[in-house]
């Protein structure tokens, strides 16, 4: 398949080569890696990706890797149009910010304010709690119905009724827990208060002033150019994603755009064209668990990142700036499953702008070895104190399971060594002088390498 070449900024002032020299040979050898790392994973169809990499506001790499639509087999572009799940959450965030500072809400506010029928239960949460995962609101996606519920459109007074009545699940402002309930509620309370509908005060209110022109609420049913279909990958086989109606995500992660555009918007939260720098500083500004306002900051490589990621059927995304060193990295995907997600792509990329070690994909063989040899790696591995990974042998092969997840087949590529074709996991069983396996190591998708000591 053809693809879209990378943008490669040339620097033809003569009168700036001599100074600019290294900066220009440097930019050229990120956008080579780049283009060597991403057709590594494109050539064992773990890649499906539109990404972008600036750095001082010089856009490197905006480049297309696989298919936006595999039945027509047409590109992916830097155009090309993908949900983009959570990474909405930081949108919502800011609408949510661009209304206190126009006087009409405080984030201090408590939300039955604003909230119509709003349960005594919820009397204590703020927005701020909404913003920051920190209001005891259960997520709605969990819940057991919700994968046959999310197949059909919804309205917000709908969504919010399906949690409205459930007990929190922790004092607000005690705990943090994830929850795409609170980026719904935060959606009712910005059409309460500005009259609009969450995607009308987007749109006049940060997509227009932004010239983000490739940005949206997701409908199925409109007719949008350049729109990826998404798709889950588990092994070797491709398939359709499962259907989701974006009404049933709403303010959470119904939103779609394109790197391009993306670009534009972190360099609006870089450089306060939406909002005050004091009001930024808020939105930057880690409550609990790392998590501030629609956006996550932590340390990455030794260096401050703040960013998202989203996923959702058939697509993933990240969306992540480093701003000491003023990098922005960007990686869509529109395909899931064992797939390797938006995410860990960002990361590997963040690596290669930086100088720090990286992996290409690499096709991992399973070879033969005694089953035998699996009795001993049988057992429960502690990760951390409530959290274990538990490894089963059920007809001559070897399972593992994490928490409530399924379990998946491990197979052997050493007879230590161990790999999950369905997602991307490698596991190392160590012993110790005796023999006896002591612990295993987990290498996650981000390159994190985990150690789960065996309690059993």
């Amino acid at each position: 398949m053809k693809k879209h070449k990378p943008r490669i900024i040339n620097l033809s002032a003569l009168a700036l080569l001599s100074l600019c020299f290294s900066a220009a040979v440097s930019a050229q050898d990120i956008a080579a890696k780049v283009d060597e790392y991403m057709n590594a994973g494109l050539k064992l169809g773990r890649f499906s990706s539109a990404v972008l990499i600036a750095r001082d506001d010089k856009v490197l790499v905006s480049n297309g890797y696989g298919a936006a639509n595999y039945d027509e087999d047409s590109p992916i572009m830097p155009f090309t149009k993908f949900r983009i799940a959570s990474v909405t959450k930081q949108f919502t965030a800011m609408a949510i910010l661009i209304l206190q500072e126009r006087g009409k809400l405080k984030v201090a506010d408590p939300i039955c304010k604003y909230v119509a029928e709003c349960p005594a239960a919820w009397e204590p949460i703020t927005i701020h709690h909404l913003l920051t995962h920190t209001a005891g609101v259960p997520n709605f996606t969990g819940f057991p119905d919700f994968n046959q519920w999310k197949k059909l459109p919804t309205t917000v007074s709908a969504l919010l009724a399906r949690f409205r009545d459930k007990a929190l699940d922790f004092k607000p402002g005690d705990e943090y827990h994830y929850s795409n309930s609170n980026y719904a509620l935060l959606g009712a309370i910005i059409e309460r208060v500005s009259g609009k509908p969450y995607q009308a005060f987007l749109q006049e209110n940060i997509f227009d002033p932004l010239k983000m022109t490739s940005t949206g609420y997701d409908d199925t049913s409109m007719i949008l150019k350049h729109r990826a279909r998404g798709y889950t990958r588990q092994g070797d086989k491709l398939t359709n994603a499962e259907y989701l109606d974006m009404s049933s995500v709403y303010a959470a992660g119904g939103l779609y755009s394109t790197v391009e555009d993306l670009y534009l918007w972190t360099q609006a939260l870089a450089t306060g064209k939406l909002v005050s720098d004091k009001t930024l500083a808020a939105m930057f500004t880690p409550f609990k668990h790392d998590y501030a306002y629609g956006l996550m900051v932590k340390q990455e490589f030794g260096r401050k990142c703040i960013h998202h990621t989203g996923l959702l059927e058939g697509f993933t995304s990240f969306v992540g700036r480093y701003p000491n060193e003023k990098v922005t990295i960007i990686v869509l995907n529109n395909t899931n499953g064992s797939s390797v997600p938006a995410g860990q792509i960002a990361h590997d990329l963040a690596a290669i702008v930086f100088g720090e070690k990286y992996e290409l994909m690499v096709e991992r063989i399973e070879i033969k070895i005694d089953r035998k040899i699996y009795d001993a790696y049988v057992g429960e591995y502690e990760r951390s104190p409530g959290r274990s990974y538990l490894i089963t042998k059920k007809d001559d092969c070897l399972f593992y399971k994490f928490l409530d997840r399924p379990s998946f087949v491990m197979r052997p590529e050493a007879e230590n060594k161990f790999f999950i074709k369905e997602i991307d996991l490698q596991f190392t069983f160590v012993k110790d002088e005796k023999g006896q396996v002591t612990h295993l190591i987990l290498r996650a998708p981000t390159g994190e390498n985990i150690h789960a000591k065996k309690i059993k």
